[in-house]
């Protein structure tokens, strides 16, 4: 790593989006290998853990699962969860901001025979660049850090669905992101609370793999779980759900221990003590 003591800048958004794309480009190569996506061709009944995990709470909140229904992944990456919502019934469509990880995404679809659509846009700009209405948009997970605005992302989740659809997110706790991941107990370091500016990091590495990446700076944006809530309401949306977890899907702190389903979490003498995720499902009335 570089640097990781992260500064506050004040930054436009094309910009920050500009440098933040050359980084999430350079990883989709390095996570196609240590996604191991070889397996999704091969094992034609593979879904991810991420999907494992969210697929039975979505199903929940819908009539009879995801069969049949018209699904738009937000920020799909690489397409490894796009795939596995395909494979659960779902007719799929992806979109990102990085056109590599949407290359890796159409291979996989291709060696995979599933049919998926794919879009390249930002998820700010999803409702000009998709067609159509659907029946659940899905997003999970590290995916709202990267953006500044959270009510423009709502207000295109919003228009993105359909009368009675439904919206689902789980992503990275806000209060976990805010603790000092290289501490040697669970310490607090970073702002919970957004202040305008951006959080510039310079690290050459990836939360998957041990491969290292060119452009390595990169901006994020802190929102609590009050600023993520209340654009979704403001954007017309009814919460009908708010879980907070205690796993995640990769290796949040080198403290973190590894589960016997690949996911991580704190040592058990503080696992009860801070969430790792949060997840919200809202639909559209």
């Amino acid at each position: 790593m570089d640097d990781l003591e992260p500064r506050h800048v004040d930054i436009d958004w094309s910009d920050a989006r500009a440098a933040n794309q050359l980084n999430w480009n350079d990883r989709a190569s390095l996570h196609e290998e240590a996604y191991g996506i070889e397996r999704y061709a091969n094992d034609r009944e593979l879904i991810s853990g991420v999907v494992r995990e969210d697929a039975p709470v979505l199903s929940q909140h819908l009539n009879a699962g995801l069969s049949s229904l018209d699904l738009l992944h937000l920020q799909c990456h690489i397409g490894t969860d796009t795939i596995s919502l395909a494979r659960l019934g779902a007719r799929v469509t992806g979109l990102d901001f990085s056109p590599a990880s949407l290359e890796v995404a159409k291979r996989l679809a291709i060696e995979a025979d599933i049919t998926a659509d794919w879009v390249e846009a930002d998820v700010l700009d999803a409702r000009q660049a998709v067609s159509g209405d659907f029946d659940v948009v899905y997003t999970s997970i590290g995916t709202i850090i990267w953006l500044p605005d959270l009510d423009r992302w709502a207000q295109q989740i919003a228009a993105l669905l359909r009368t009675n659809g439904v919206f689902f997110i789980r992503d990275g706790h806000p209060m976990m992101y805010a603790l000092d991941e290289e501490a040697p107990d669970l310490t607090l370091r970073w702002g919970y609370f957004p202040t305008g500016q951006a959080q510039t990091w310079d690290d050459e590495t990836t939360y998957a793999g041990d491969g290292k990446v060119e452009h390595t700076r990169t901006y994020e944006w802190p929102h609590p779980i009050s600023e993520i809530i209340t654009a979704l309401l403001r954007a017309g949306l009814v919460i009908e759900r708010l879980d907070e977890g205690q796993t995640l899907p990769w290796r949040f702190s080198p403290r973190m221990v590894e589960l016997e389903d690949g996911d991580f979490a704190w040592p058990d003498s503080e696992r009860s003590i801070v969430p790792c995720t949060f997840t919200i499902v809202a639909r559209k009335p």
